[in-house]
């Protein structure tokens, strides 16, 4: 269900590539709202736009009608997005998941016959059966998974709240998430072929380094600069955990980065920029890289994609669970486990399939090859002075 109304204080127009931008502009100020227009999550950026603007009490706009009815899912939904000692202490990015996949389900048809919201069935009804509607409705179970999670989140903060007298959702039997899919993982002929078409040196190329060898979430990376770089190694706090613990992330300045970097074109607070001299969002910057990835005849490949390929690359080079939790700031043994368990797969397969043999005399079994070699040697090539070595980077 959309809002459709006219906002005082919002203007909006296109960027250069033709979308549409909307700002709220007060008192010579203005602050962008990237949520689409006409969704529950643009009236509450829009609200919070006016309150920062500092718009008197009298001024504020009080006449927009709440999108469900009162005691409804999607009632509660909006007081759980409110929710200062829960939904709002996750970091902006899961707020920005669990919020898009909680509004997805105020959406759904309440069922087959009645195409009336969900987001509008009165609390008192939503029943365990309800809420395994919403979760069938997902195409994938690693989807359907997510969403449960979520539900159940916000029906516990409701019974926590004294909105639900149960949490319907813990009923229903969790599903088997499919492990191993997601996003694309790049491969080193993908990563060749961006660096053969953008070129060491280029902002497109420096992005791919920083996520490839940082071991950095992407909002975490588009925040990195040359303060972050003292004595060869990276510290910054990871913004995911902030509202958990402020625990500082070290990780090596290896030389291959170095080397991009200092051939790289970088801001002065942060590696990269925009067009305009300021930092990326991360949302910006995964947009901006899916481009350069198309530009690169490379469609399959993401920005999430290179943190994917390095730690397949780590873990196929040897790294246990516990170094690929510090390389890229896992909380869980689970989330390394995927890469070792995928590296140990492949080595052992490697080290017995040359046994399936009808000659006894050869009992020789292939090595596995260091791909990082690979990646090193494409990045580290010759400059124009002729040498190869990587060039430390000054900070």
């Amino acid at each position: 269900m959309n809002m459709k109304v006219d906002l005082p204080y919002l203007e909006r127009d296109c960027d250069r590539h033709g979308n549409p931008r909307c700002y709220v502009r007060r008192r010579g100020k203005r602050i962008r709202i990237r949520d689409d227009y006409g969704t529950a999550n643009f009236a509450l950026a829009y609200h919070d736009a006016v309150e920062k603007l500092g718009v008197s009490d009298h001024e504020k706009i009080t006449t927009l009608r709440p999108l469900h009815p009162k005691g409804s899912l999607g009632w509660l939904g909006s007081l759980y997005f409110k929710s200062k000692n829960d939904f709002l202490k996750l970091a902006k990015d899961s707020q920005r998941a669990r919020r898009n996949s909680l509004e997805e389900c105020f959406r759904e048809p309440f069922s087959d016959e009645d195409a009336e919201p969900m987001g509008n069935c009165p609390l008192k009804y939503f029943s365990a059966q309800k809420a395994k509607r919403l979760l069938e409705a997902k195409d994938s179970s690693g989807a359907a998974t997510n969403r449960r999670k979520h539900l159940s989140a916000m029906c516990s903060w409701g019974v926590d709240n004294g909105h639900l007298a149960s949490n319907p959702v813990r009923d229903i039997k969790a599903g088997r998430a499919v492990k191993g899919g997601g996003y694309y993982t790049w491969t080193i002929p993908d990563v060749e072929q961006f660096i053969d078409y953008h070129k060491i040196g280029s902002k497109a190329v420096l992005a791919l380094g920083l996520l490839l060898f940082s071991g950095a979430r992407r909002q975490d990376m588009v925040d990195l600069g040359k303060q972050h770089a003292r004595g060869g190694w990276m510290r910054y706090v990871p913004k995911k955990t902030l509202y958990k613990r402020r625990d500082v992330s070290q990780k090596p300045l290896l030389p291959v980065l170095a080397h991009i970097i200092a051939k790289s074109p970088c801001g002065s607070l942060t590696f990269l920029e925009t067009e305009y001299g300021k930092p990326f969002t991360p949302a910006g910057f995964g947009n901006w890289f899916r481009d350069r990835c198309d530009e690169a005849s490379l469609p399959q490949c993401t920005a999430h994609g290179l943190k994917k390929a390095g730690a397949t690359i780590a873990a196929e080079n040897g790294a246990t669970t516990r170094q690929l939790m510090a390389m890229f700031d896992w909380s869980t043994i689970s989330q390394a486990e995927v890469y070792t368990r995928a590296a140990d797969q492949k080595r052992l397969a490697g080290e017995a399939m040359g046994l399936i043999t009808l000659d006894r005399s050869n009992t020789e079994t292939p090595n596995c090859v260091d791909i990082v070699s690979g990646i090193a040697h494409s990045v580290c090539r010759t400059d124009d002075s002729g040498v190869a070595a990587p060039t430390k980077i000054a900070v």
